[in-house]
């Protein structure tokens, strides 16, 4: 599977804000290009450990769907690190993502990893699937970081 690795510094966000406005997964319908994310009608919540949203990528009628589920939940608290794991759960996707929020004394850093393969490509694909996933997570963390509040 293709791994990738985005992190951002958010000097003067505490974590807890950070934390709050990652896992807001429609919210990320406003950061990843060409994709709309819901909350599935029977996921037990909108957050927390099992929760299921599906991610809608495309253009038009032409698209795929992105299912997932959230199988870790720990928000930060009392500076220990947030993280969060969901899995991916659709036909044309496999893997996993991770996301990590670590209190710093300036602030917070959000780490985001993902495990990813389209079910239909070859291992020989990783390196470029990598190369693509993470210039797409290093925007959509930066376009993520805009919306943050500041600590005054």
């Amino acid at each position: 599977m293709a791994r990738l690795q985005s992190s951002l510094e958010l000097p003067e966000v505490p974590a807890e804000a950070a934390w709050q406005l990652v896992t807001d997964w429609p919210a990320h319908s406003r950061w990843i290009p060409l994709t709309v994310v819901t909350i599935d009608a029977d996921s037990p919540g909108s957050s927390g450990l099992g929760c299921r949203f599906t991610g809608r990528t495309g253009i038009g009628p032409v698209g795929f769907d992105d299912p997932m589920t959230v199988t870790r939940w720990q928000p930060p608290v009392d500076g220990m690190a947030g993280q969060c794991r969901v899995v991916k759960r659709g036909r044309w996707l496999a893997g996993w993502a991770e996301i990590e929020v670590q209190p710093t004394e300036a602030g917070c850093r959000l780490v985001w990893t993902e495990d990813v393969r389209p079910r239909w490509t070859p291992r020989a694909a990783d390196p470029v699937l990598a190369r693509v996933g993470t210039v797409v997570f290093d925007r959509t963390l930066r376009q993520l970081a805009r919306e943050l509040p500041r600590q005054m």
